[in-house]
Parts: structure tokens; C-alpha cells; sequence
């Protein structure tokens, strides 16, 4: 019965990451008339003392995921209590939170490079709020805006999936916890330390792994709107990778990039969830 099912898995998962592993030791072309020859960790050596667009690439990744876990994170959990509440067209709320989610990636990083533009929608509104005193930003080709701009759609596009997965959670903890804590005469604020939060804690966890590593995976939003300039200021490890694997057909040294990437994210993820487990 698992037959099928184990049979893609080892094709389309096990046996890539095995070869990228290999070929991660090698100096593989993507087209070439020569066969690929074992370099040991010259494309390791590579990465981190002769290749600082891959420096750049990941200083700019880490960046964006500490900017985007805790916010994204905070806004999701703030949306969730929002729309926890029984009023009338709350589930309008939930579905206008959560259009930005199964609306493809693409389609939105498209619309959002319009918007960023120097004559477009962003400015316009910005300029009207100022009355006309606001200079246009041309907010993607300039290295200190476009990192930040890609930040806010990214925020913008993913805090609907995760303000659900917090609806989730706080739909779990019972009513009665509630009742109780207002007889006893806690406040809202109280209310949220003393029985929301501690009721979120296995959904907290979740919730700051797939973001982290949601984050750390950043591609589509660069590929479509900067190409990781201007000058690589939105250059991440992913771009980094496929741009030597597949533009310059460098094969080899874009699975040691991918690997690097598996084992900082393993890392990473790690130790959220140690920082995060339960102590009882």
C-alpha cells in the first residue's frame, strides 16, 4: 500500500539529496565534455574565503528571517485573536486574511514590483498623504529599500496562513479557562498571559519553525522582482545556488551552497526548538 508513495519519495527526494551531497565534493558542469573531478572541500573553501556575493547572500537571508519571524509571528497571533472573537462578518475577515495566501506567489511578486515602482500605487498614496511633498522612492533599485520592501510583501503575503494556524490554536484551549479567570477578576491583558499564551505553546512552536525555515527558503519574491540586485542587496543562498547551478551551469559548487543551507537551517531549526520545549 506504501509502495508508491515510498517509491516517488526515493526518487524525487533521496536519491537528489544523495547526488547533491556527491556532487557537492566535485567540480561538476552542468554541460560539459569533461567529467566531473573530486575537489574535496575546495567548493566549501570557496564559499566562505573567495565568493562574497555568497557572504552578501547570506548575510541578507538571516536578515530578512530575523526581521520576518517575530513580525509576521506577532501580526499572525494579533489577527487570530481578532477574528477569535463572535461578532457579525468575522468569517469575511478570516477569508480577506487569507486571499493573499492561495493567491500564487508569483502573481503577487508581480503586482507588488508595479506597486514599488517609482510612478506607482505606493508612492501615489504616499504622496497624496503628504500633499504632495513626499519625493518618489524607486523603491527596488535602490540597495537600501529593496531588501525592505521585499520584507513587507513577504510579511503581507504569509501572516493570513499563520494568523489561521493561531486561530487554531486558541479554538483548542477550553472556554471554561476563561470563566474562570474572570471570576477571579483577571483583566484582558491577564487573561492572555495567564491562559492564552500558555495554551499557544505547542502552536507557538510550529508557527516560528515553518516561518523560520519559510524564510531562510526565500527565492520567488527575488527571482521575480530584483533578480538579487540591486548591486546583491537581495541576493539570499537560495537565488545564490540556482543562479551558479543553472545561469552559470556551475553545478557542483551550487549543491555545496545547498548543502550549506540544509545543514544551517537543520541547525537553526534545532535550536529554536530546544529554546522553545517544554521544561516540565
Amino acid at each position: 500500500m506504501i509502495a508508491p508513495a515510498g517509491i516517488l519519495l526515493v526518487l524525487f527526494l533521496v536519491i537528489p539529496v544523495l547526488l547533491a551531497f556527491g556532487l557537492s565534493f566535485t567540480n561538476a558542469r552542468l554541460i560539459s565534455p569533461n567529467p566531473p573531478r573530486f575537489v574535496g572541500l575546495d567548493n566549501f573553501a570557496r564559499a566562505f574565503g573567495a565568493d562574497p556575493m555568497f557572504l552578501q547572500s547570506a548575510w541578507n537571508t538571516f536578515l530578512f528571517a530575523l526581521v520576518v519571524v517575530p513580525v509576521q509571528a506577532g501580526l499572525g497571533l494579533l489577527l487570530a485573536v481578532l477574528v477569535n472573537r463572535r461578532m457579525r462578518g468575522v468569517t469575511a475577515f478570516r477569508v480577506i486574511f487569507f486571499i493573499p495566501v492561495v493567491t500564487s506567489i508569483v502573481v503577487v511578486s508581480i503586482l507588488w514590483k508595479f506597486m514599488y515602482q517609482k510612478d506607482g500605487l505606493i508612492n501615489s498614496f504616499i504622496d497624496t498623504l503628504t500633499f504632495g511633498a513626499w519625493q518618489s522612492v524607486d523603491w527596488l533599485n535602490n540597495p537600501t529599500t529593496a531588501l525592505p520592501a521585499i520584507i513587507v510583501l513577504s510579511i503581507w503575503q504569509a501572516v493570513g496562513f499563520h494568523m489561521i494556524i493561531w486561530l487554531s490554536g486558541l479554538q483548542t484551549i477550553p472556554e471554561e479557562l476563561y470563566e474562570a479567570a474572570k471570576m477571579d477578576g483577571a483583566s484582558p491583558w491577564r487573561q492572555f498571559t495567564s491562559v492564552t499564551w500558555p495554551g499557544l505553546r505547542p502552536t507557538m512552536i510550529f508557527v516560528l519553525i515553518t516561518i523560520t525555515i519559510a524564510a531562510l527558503g526565500l527565492f520567488v519574491q527575488v527571482d521575480v522582482m530584483t533578480q538579487g540586485g540591486p548591486t546583491g542587496s537581495t541576493s539570499t543562498i537560495v537565488y545564490h545556488a540556482v543562479r551558479k547551478g543553472y545561469q552559470q551551469q556551475e553545478i557542483g559548487y551550487a549543491a555545496a551552497i545547498s548543502l550549506i543551507f540544509f545543514v544551517a537551517v537543520l541547525i537553526i531549526a534545532l535550536i529554536q526548538r530546544r529554546l522553545t520545549r517544554d521544561k516540565d
